[in-house]
This record gives structure tokens, C-alpha cells and sequence, in this order.
């Protein structure tokens, strides 16, 4: 293959892009493991949900016997109980926009006092409500960040529950407690050692644990009366009342709550915060400038991972509908382009042809790719275009000494230049441009130019087949030109926008190239380029499936990364250059907004995006419902399995291969995507990519000569 003369090019830095997608991949990768810590590892079941099981025996019995307040530190423990004919109302799991407003409305009608014990993500998404409870006179204590149970929560979270919910208030109301109901808890007689424990991590937390010693067991939606039979006193001594204001529908509990408030003033019960009930000094502190901008950096974390979340939900949404559209569009196309098969473009073309192969350093495999074209049954001159090449490749041909076939030597000038100094020595109007690696079946000229018998053809593709397909790599590469290169090429072909004839195997009229100045050497996708420029010319471009050819596709990952990354950042180039198709008339406005559309869409933005995608994935498993993103991913796999199926069908391939479809997932994929990202950034950068030449194994055998 020819090479283009290196030319003066900004040098390429540190691979700083790759720093740069890095540290955005840590910062979704942030992201979403906050928006998941926050919203996903919440605790599911309401207060008194979890039954207390396990040995008490190192619960003093002190405590099992005292009051709900708890001084768990050090030397010996104290608790606290409210005064006699007092009660403290509690209301755990909030705030929630819809039942607190209600219920803070109805205290303020009753004139009573409570303490909300409120979770941290819930602040964070409703501080307003939150400062509201303070404002009317109500006291404001710490229910954990997330409504973990810390009885067996580890060590690392425990802390970071106690952390988070301190700062999300600081950040909220500018304030701070000493205040803490560990969720899922009960009354004192209740606790067991695992509890016991925590209340002593809370208390070198530096809080004080805030139990109960009645439960309006509202959480169990036993009906109105029920919850107020439970919440009624049995005595005349002080309670802590348990009840909720979020966590579902509490409508019982406001139906009930104002129903219990007349009742227990009118049997002489008062209301009071859990400070004032047990008689201690109020435990709301105004918050340290620090805390309360560190709380308010937290927040504004959680609502950006939202927003970035969800700006990916709607994205994949996008991406999964656009995938699948394109699924079913490429084989309705296929099956459209199969019935064209018996279809004639004109009389057959018999006239002869010249074909152009131009070579740099390709000893390896040009003797099989001349003999192939030699044995041809259609008749054609032959014209090998040696760009400098530094192997003998022009003195090998030269030694073939087979009739037809001449030899050009040049300096190096690279491909294009090679090409169009095959195009002045020929000899014919019919030009076949192919790879010096590519070895043709005996009739695929024949039926490469057939298309030819209609005027308005101006070039044609052929199909290329990856020759040498043994290994895991190789195999990889034959599902993608099979599925991905043929089944565009079939759409392209009906929707008239082909976007590329391969170097491979591809034909053209003399007078189309002739009339486009010939090939440019500006783009390193010369092949692009060139059918990017006919198709503005106003010729049509079609695909000739029937005419086969076999090409080496490169044998190691970082062979096919230099091709692909040379493709792939060559065919932005073409795109750029021809960005003016967008806005023309007829073929070549079709090809604008077809062609260039469908490559923006399909190689450029949504290959951008997998890197998003694989790391929502991982989030998904960790997060969410892992079967229902298995599930998914599954779907998809399989849609490309039926896809692939029928693309084999089409051209005639055993589907043995397909097995490796899955596990192209995992390494072939990434290897693309990232091909994509690597362009993108050096043509943004303006970088000046060299030309890199795929090293050539000589895998692909001729057919025997005639």
C-alpha cells in the first residue's frame, strides 16, 4: 500500500486527550456513585420494621430499663426520660413535600412543638422545608444520610452516615444537632448488642441516641383509629411518640394526628420538643462557615449527579432507539437490495479495463494480488504503481514477467499521488483501483463494472472479505465488515449517499475522476475523499455485492488500532471537507443529508458515547436491578446476533463465526470506540496525523493461473 510523503505537521504531545478522558470518566464514574449511594442504598422498610433478635448481654441494665434518651460514652451510661403528662411527638424519615407541609400546617393550628428526625438525601432535595421546621419553633434532629441501619452497617459507612447528614443540614439550615435516632430502632428494652454497639459509635460521633417508648405503628397503615389507639398514653408518664412523616402515603397518620391532639390536651398531656420533654439544653447549634459550605458543596453534588444522570437516562434513551432503528432500517434496506439482484443497469460491459495497484513495501503480497487479477475472465491491463517502496516490491512484479502487467516506479509520493499517476497511464475508461494486499476472485472485475451499463454511474464498491479470519481477532474483523460494512453499503446503495468505495475493491469511470481533478491527497482517507467528491458531482455510487474480493485485515491490536485510527480520523477529514453536500441539491444534497448525517450519527457520536454507556452499565449492576440490565444488554446482543445471521446469509458465509459476537463486547468494541475518541480529539487539536502503514503478512494465496 502507498504511503503519502510525511508533510510538516504540529507534533503530537503527551497524550494529554487521554488524561483529560480519564479524568471525566472518574468524574461521572463520581457521579453516579454518589447519585447511587444517595437514592439506591436507602433503607427500604419503615421504623419498627426490622424485628430486634440477638443477646443483650452487654446492653447495661441501666439502659434496658431507663428512658430513650441515651448517653452511650464512656464510664457509665445515662439516659434521660420526658417529664410525667409530657410528650414528645417525633416524626422520622422526612422532610417530604407533600405530607410534612400538611403536618407541620396542623401542629401550627394546634399550637404543639415536635422533633423531625430528618434524612440527609431527603434535606438535600428539600432544604426549604427543612428551614421551615425550624422557623416554626420545631426542633430538628439527624436520622441518618441514607436511612441506613446502622446495627449492621460497616465501620466506613457509619461514619460516612453521620458525616453526611451533619453536613447536609449545616448546608441546609445553617445549623447543626447532638441530636440522632439510629433507624429501625425501638424502645430501650429492645436493644440488643449490635444496637448496643452503635449507640456507642453514635456517642463517640458525639450524639446522643433518641429512642422511643410508644409507636403509633403508622408505618403498618393500620387505619386512623388504629394508629391513634396506639399512639394513645397507657399512664400518666412522659412518652416519646414515634411517628412519620415520608416514607409513602400518610394520610392516616394527619387524619390520626388531628384527631390525637385535642384528645391527649383535654386528658391534661402537653407537648414538647425531646429536649424540653427530658429536660436537657437545646442541641440546635449554629453550623461552622466551613460545615455549612461543605454541606452546601454536598448538595449541589447530589443535584448535579441528578441532572447528569439524568441527562444519560434521556441520552440512552436516544442512543438504544437510534440503535434499534438503525437495526431494523439496514435490514429492510438488505432485504430491498436482494430483490435488485436480476436487476439490469443496462447492457453488459464488455469493453476492457485498466487496473490500478498502487504499492509501497507490499513484497508480501503482491505477487498473490497480481496473479488473481491476471486470472480474471474479463480482459484488463494491469498497472502496478511502485511509490518508492524499499522492499523490491517493483522488481518482484517485474520478475513475474506476466503479460499485461506493467511496472511505474516513483519517487514517494503517497497514495493518491500513486493512483493518479496510474490514471495517466492508462489505457481504458473503466479504472479498478485495489489494495496491493487484496487477491480478487476470477469474475469479480466482470461483475464490478457491470453497474457501469447505466450513464449515471460513476463508481462502483465491491465486496470485501476479510481473508485471513482464523483467530479471535480475525474473526472479529469478518463479523464487522460482513454486518457492519456490507449492510451499510446495501443502505447506502438504495438511499444514493455511499459515503466510501474501499481501497480495496472499487471501480471507476475515468470520466467522474477526470472531471473531480482525480484523487486529492489532502485527507488520509483518499478513498472517502474520492467518493465523497463524486457524489457531489452528482454521480451515483452504488455496491456491487457479487463482486468479491479478499483483503488481509490486519493480525494484531495494534496494527488494526493504527488502520482504524487512520480510517476512522481520515474520514472525519472527508466529512469536514464535504460538509458544504449539506446544503446542495439534488444527488449531491441527498448524499449531504443522508450520508453525512447517517456517519455523524453512527461513527462518530454514538461510538463518543459508549465509554457513558459501559460505565452506566457498571452502575446499573452495582445499583439498580442487575437482571434488568443483563436483560438488556442480552437484547441487544441478540439483536445483533439476528443481524448477523441474516448478514451471513446474504453473503454467502457459514455463521460459525458469530459465536464470538458476545465476547467482541469486551475488547473489540472498547478498541473502536476509543479508535473514535483518539480521532475526534486530534482533529480537534488540529493535529496533523502521519500516515501508518499496516504491516503485511503474505496470508492471502492467488488462484491457480489459467
Amino acid at each position: 500500500m502507498s504511503r503519502p510523503v510525511a508533510r510538516r505537521a504540529k507534533p503530537v504531545p503527551l497524550r494529554t486527550h487521554w488524561v483529560v478522558l480519564t479524568m471525566l470518566l472518574v468524574c461521572l464514574a463520581s457521579m453516579l456513585l454518589l447519585n447511587g449511594y444517595t437514592h439506591h442504598m436507602l433503607g427500604t422498610l419503615s421504623e419498627g420494621a426490622v424485628q430486634q433478635t440477638g443477646s443483650y448481654g452487654t446492653v447495661p441494665r441501666q439502659i434496658l430499663t431507663g428512658g430513650p434518651v441515651i448517653d452511650a460514652g464512656e464510664g457509665t451510661p445515662r439516659s434521660a426520660s420526658p417529664k410525667a403528662r409530657t410528650i414528645a411527638l417525633t416524626f422520622d424519615d422526612g422532610p417530604d413535600p407533600v405530607w410534612t407541609p400538611k403536618i407541620l400546617d396542623l401542629l401550627r393550628q394546634q399550637h404543639v412543638h415536635a422533633t423531625f428526625f430528618v434524612i440527609g438525601t431527603e434535606v438535600a432535595a428539600h432544604p426549604e422545608l427543612a428551614r421551615r421546621i425550624l422557623a416554626e419553633g420545631h426542633q430538628i434532629a439527624l436520622h441518618t444520610f441514607t436511612h441506613a441501619n446502622l446495627s449492621t452497617a460497616a465501620s466506613w459507612r457509619r461514619a460516612l452516615e453521620f458525616r453526611q447528614s451533619q453536613l447536609i443540614l449545616a448546608g441546609a439550615t445553617g445549623t447543626s444537632t447532638t441530636l440522632f435516632r439510629p433507624p429501625y430502632s425501638s424502645e430501650p428494652s429492645a436493644l440488643n448488642d449490635r444496637d448496643w454497639a452503635s449507640l456507642q459509635e453514635i456517642r463517640k460521633a458525639g450524639y446522643l441516641s433518641v429512642l422511643s417508648t410508644q409507636d403509633s405503628e403508622d408505618w403498618r397503615k393500620p387505619g386512623t383509629e388504629q394508629v391513634i389507639a396506639n399512639s394513645m398514653p397507657r399512664s400518666t408518664a412522659g412518652q416519646v411518640l414515634l411517628m412519620h412523616d415520608a416514607g409513602g402515603d400518610r394520610s392516616e397518620t394527619v387524619e390520626a394526628l388531628s384527631k390525637l391532639l385535642p384528645r391527649l390536651k383535654a386528658r391534661g398531656f402537653r407537648f414538647a420538643t425531646v429536649s424540653e420533654a427530658v429536660g436537657l439544653p437545646d442541641p440546635t447549634r449554629k453550623a461552622s462557615v466551613l460545615d455549612r459550605g461543605r454541606g452546601l458543596a454536598v448538595m449541589w453534588a447530589m443535584r448535579i449527579s441528578d441532572a447528569v444522570l439524568t441527562l444519560i437516562g434521556w441520552l440512552l434513551y436516544a442512543a438504544g432507539a437510534l440503535s434499534v432503528l438503525r437495526a431494523i432500517t439496514t435490514v429492510i434496506a438488505a432485504r430491498r437490495h436482494v430483490k435488485m439482484r436480476g436487476w439490469s443497469y443496462g447492457p453488459p460491459v464488455t469493453e476492457p479495463v485498466s487496473v490500478i495497484v498502487p504499492a509501497y513495501n507490499e513484497s508480501a503480497g503482491i505477487e498473490a494480488a497480481i496473479r488473481s487479477l491476471v486470472a480474471s475472465d474479463h480482459p484488463l491491463e494491469v498497472i502496478v504503481v511502485d511509490d518508492g517502496s524499499t522492499d523490491g516490491t517493483a522488481d518482484l512484479v517485474e520478475a513475474l514477467q506476466i503479460p499485461g502487467v506493467r511496472v511505474i516506479r516513483q519517487a514517494n509520493s503517497g497514495k493518491p499521488i500513486a493512483l493518479n499517476t496510474g490514471l495517466q497511464a492508462a489505457r481504458f475508461e473503466l479504472i479498478v483501483m485495489v489494495d496491493g494486499d487484496t487477491v480478487f476472485e476470477p469474475d469479480a472485475v466482470r461483475k464490478l463494472i457491470q453497474p457501469f451499463g447505466h450513464p449515471s454511474v460513476g463508481a462502483v464498491s465491491g465486496n470485501a472479505k476479510v481473508g485471513n479470519r482464523r483467530g479471535l481477532l480475525g474473526r472479529w474483523q469478518h463479523i464487522e465488515y460482513v454486518i457492519g460494512f456490507n449492510l451499510d453499503r446495501r443502505l447506502f446503495d438504495l438511499a444514493e449517499c455511499m459515503p466510501t468505495v474501499p481501497g480495496a475493491v472499487g471501480a471507476f469511470r475515468r470520466t467522474a475522476l477526470e472531471r473531480i481533478g482525480g484523487l486529492s491527497d489532502v485527507t488520509l482517507a483518499e478513498d472517502t475523499d474520492l467518493t465523497m467528491a463524486l457524489c457531489r458531482d452528482g454521480w451515483r455510487v452504488v455496491y456491487e455485492e457479487s463482486a468479491v474480493a479478499w483483503t488481509e485485515a490486519p493480525a494484531s491490536l495494534g496494527a488494526l488500532w493504527r488502520q482504524r485510527y487512520r480510517w476512522c480520523y481520515g474520514t472525519l477529514q472527508a466529512m469536514w471537507k464535504h460538509r458544504g453536500a449539506m446544503v446542495q441539491g439534488g444527488r449531491a444534497g441527498k448524499f449531504g443529508r443522508r450520508g453525512l448525517t447517517y456517519l455523524m450519527l453512527f461513527q462518530v457520536l454514538l461510538p463518543l458515547l459508549a465509554p457513558v454507556v459501559d460505565v452506566f452499565a457498571i452502575y446499573g449492576l452495582v445499583f439498580l436491578n442487575p437482571v434488568r440490565v443483563l436483560s438488556v444488554w442480552v437484547a441487544f446482543v441478540v439483536l445483533q446476533l439476528l443481524m448477523g445471521f441474516y448478514a451471513f446469509r446474504l453473503d454467502g458465509e457459514r455463521a460459525g463465526p458469530l459465536w464470538t459476537l458476545p465476547l467482541q463486547q469486551f475488547v473489540y468494541r472498547q478498541l473502536m470506540y476509543l479508535v473514535v475518541i483518539q480521532s475526534v480529539f486530534t482533529a480537534l487539536a488540529g493535529t496533523r496525523l502521519r500516515w501508518q502503514r499496516m504491516e503485511r503478512y503474505g496470508s492471502l494465496q492467488a488462484p491457480v493461473s489459467p
